[in-house]
């Protein structure tokens, strides 16, 4: 890369992606920074932006083959087609959030054109690049909107309203998973009035539900992980804590309103939380929100993108959560690829530098082949 680094933004081709990678605020923040930005055609009106706001930021705009030509970076929200990017420079850098345990094929791909996958979602949880964490920012988003998505489907109202003609009794909302997305959750829940509760496989969790003011639902006879999994993740329990924790987790689901599942380990299909038998036991209105249904569910007989209906329950869970909330998750996601840039951005040399720890981290392919030690043997 030479000084004028080029970098594409390409309008985002999966299904009901309606994100983009860079805004006119990040547009003019890599143009601050030396970079040449070329966004292509309507790259941005799935979130509410025009063209017209990417050209006065600074940017070229065009078909994909010309923001790709010569383009020493290319910024994704998912990872591109490889057959897109013949054009680019020799070595380009492609930075996206890349799927590389589903897309496998397609991250060797990347290497054999001697591409540089850069997979965002693999970026370290740690306290300098909490900045450039994709997956925080989506999930926050996604929480707040599987709570409001639930309320809507939810025949009746959230808070307890004492009115002249009676009371209406607050929802009983519960959260599986309290990570990013099951904290945002929450605090959604709490907000518009419910009597929530949650639980989550890391006892740590239990003095962030108190803070949010929700009830925590533990397994207080077998010992669940006292810390963080690796990377800030749960990991897969015993037998013993599963049984424990499905007895518990069943009595509590019989009185809930509103159900909110967020449990997943990276690189595999999502844990069953909940099963039809356990649906089975739900009041009849009560509405469940599956935030895993990209990677198979939480939640027995959860179809993406579909209400499906079960003993009376409504069972439903997007294929692409942040997608619904297009505008906020664009302006997250591209503060999170801005941060991470301009954090390794050389002045002297005008492109961005990766160090070991990091470059390490999400470096997927390098020198014509795929590098990365989760994608070895």
């Amino acid at each position: 890369m030479a000084q004028g680094t080029r970098i594409a933004v390409l309008r985002e081709r999966a299904s009901g992606e309606t994100r983009v990678s860079a805004t006119p605020e990040t547009v003019r923040k890599l143009v601050g920074l030396g970079a040449a930005l070329a966004v292509e055609s309507g790259a941005g009106l799935g979130a509410s932006i025009a063209d017209a706001d990417y050209k006065a930021a600074g940017a070229e705009l065009g078909s994909a083959e010309q923001v790709l030509a010569g383009a020493d970076i290319v910024l994704g929200v998912q990872g591109p087609d490889p057959a897109l990017l013949g054009p680019v420079s020799p070595g380009a850098w492609v930075v996206a959030a890349l799927d590389p345990f589903m897309q496998r094929q397609r991250v060797t791909d990347y290497g054999a054109a001697g591409l540089e996958a850069l997979a965002m979602e693999f970026m370290p949880r740690i306290t300098r690049a909490q900045s450039m964490d994709i997956l925080s920012s989506q999930s926050n988003l996604a929480g707040y909107k599987a709570v409001l998505v639930a309320a809507n489907l939810y025949g009746r109202a959230f808070p307890m309203m004492m009115t002249a003609a009676g009371t209406v009794s607050a929802a009983k909302a519960f959260v599986m998973g309290v990570g990013v997305a099951g904290l945002q959750a929450i605090a959604t829940a709490r907000r518009l009035g419910a009597q929530v509760s949650a639980t989550d496989v890391r006892a740590a969790t239990r003095e962030q539900i108190l803070s949010l003011g929700a009830k925590p639902i533990f397994v207080e006879t077998v010992g669940g992980i006292e810390g963080e999994g690796s990377g800030g993740y749960a990991t897969e329990m015993s037998a013993e804590y599963q049984q424990a924790q499905a007895a518990l987790v069943s009595s509590h689901l019989a009185k809930q309103d509103i159900v909110v599942t967020t449990a997943l380990i990276p690189g595999r299909a999502a844990p069953r939380l909940i099963s039809d038998a356990q649906i089975a036991t739900m009041k009849p209105g009560s509405v469940i929100f599956d935030l895993a249904a990209p990677q198979g569910g939480n939640v027995e007989g959860c179809v993406p993108d579909q209400v499906v209906e079960r003993h009376g329950v409504r069972i439903v869970g997007y294929s692409n959560t942040p997608a619904q909330l297009p505008a906020d998750a664009s302006a997250l996601f591209a503060r999170n690829l801005f941060n991470f840039l301009s954090a390794f951005w050389d002045k002297d040399l005008g492109k961005p530098v990766l160090d070991e720890e990091i470059g390490n981290a999400i470096r997927l392919t390098q020198g014509g082949k795929v590098v990365h030690e989760r994608l070895l043997g």
